[in-house]
């Protein structure tokens, strides 16, 4: 439903909470119900903020008492040079649930977000109830023939052989002239540009007339923030051998908790035929296409992820052996009327 609110008066009680020694940013709205069921913690994806939840904060909060955070780095929090990684994030979470919640929550993730889910999980599974996250942009779940692999590198070492270049440090020495300030300060000064962030809301969106000035505000203004060229620079790098131990394929399968897996059809970001890859990996991981939405459809059809949102919550809750799948694939006139369906 519209409204002439800015978005900052319709995302909950922000507040300032130090980690660390960092200043960050947080929100919650309480249950409206004075009841609360088990709480929410949402976090934003890559270049997002808690604003990206604006259309999604009060309907959750119906029934739960609901967070969100601005990760390190991202939205109102402060823009440094740390060492940022999915783990890394993780420990922020940890940190605000053992000073603000203290008691086992369910986690929403979107993109970015659903991989701090997962190292969440994985470190610190006291305080996880459930997983919900909205794509989840891990290949580690793709699988190729040995022979296959070999194949596709081969003609790529050959070549880089043949010019002389070992191919072993090249991703560092990439990484290096990337980050040089005399190229990264003008490619990051591009990179917020409005004309560019529009072009990436277009490829994020399925919808155009989704992508309002509002939407265009939340990605473009933290990138002008103090040292926000400087976070972005921290936060490229190869991933290291603690990272790679918080993968989908290594942390799936030892997760006993209920997980809601949601994917917009049209996301050219995140490809939607890399959700069923994450079902052989956990048999409690439900998967849920939307319709019609791209890379973000809890802000393109925020009416309809909510409502999946809260019916899958209520349903498992109600009884932790119910099949929340069963809701799509008996009730046909759920399916119909609700215009999403299984991708399996």
């Amino acid at each position: 439903m519209a409204t002439s609110l800015h978005w900052r008066y319709r995302v909950g009680n922000q507040r300032d909470w130090v980690w660390r020694g960092w200043q960050t940013r947080y929100t919650y709205l309480r249950a409206a119900t004075g009841e609360s069921s088990t709480p929410l913690i949402l976090l934003h994806g890559f270049g997002a903020s808690i604003g990206h939840w604006r259309q999604n904060l009060a309907a959750l909060a119906q029934h739960h008492t609901v967070y969100a955070l601005d990760l390190l780095g991202f939205g109102a929090s402060e823009k440094t040079s740390a060492p940022y990684s999915a783990v890394f994030w993780a420990e922020q979470v940890y940190d605000f649930w053992k000073t603000f919640v203290g008691q086992p929550v369910v986690l929403v993730g979107h993109s970015v977000g659903s991989m701090v889910c997962l190292a969440v999980a994985a470190k610190y599974p006291e305080m996880v109830k459930g997983l919900i996250m909205i794509n989840l942009p891990d290949s580690s779940v793709l699988e190729a023939p040995e022979w296959l692999q070999k194949s596709i590198t081969r003609p790529f070492r050959w070549s880089l052989s043949a010019l002389g270049v070992v191919t072993q440090p090249l991703l560092g020495i990439a990484k290096g002239v990337l980050t040089s300030p005399l190229v990264f300060y003008p490619l990051f000064r591009l990179i917020r540009s409005a004309s560019v962030i529009k072009l990436w809301a277009k490829q994020a969106y399925a919808t155009p007339t989704a992508i309002t000035d509002e939407v265009l505000e939340i990605f473009s203004s933290p990138a002008y923030d103090r040292g926000a060229v400087r976070a972005l620079r921290a936060m490229i790098h190869p991933k290291t051998k603690a990272e790679m131990d918080y993968t989908a394929r290594n942390v799936l399968p030892k997760l006993d908790i209920p997980i809601l897996l949601l994917w917009g059809e049209k996301d050219r970001m995140v490809p939607p035929k890399l959700g069923p890859l994450f079902i052989k990996y956990n048999p409690r991981l439900t998967l849920v296409a939307i319709e019609n939405a791209g890379h973000c459809p809890h802000d393109e059809c925020p009416e309809r992820v909510n409502r999946i949102i809260l019916d899958w919550l209520a349903t498992w809750q109600l009884s932790d052996t119910a099949s929340f799948a069963g809701l799509f694939v008996g009730n046909t006139d759920v399916t119909k009327s609700g215009a999403d369906h299984l991708l399996f």
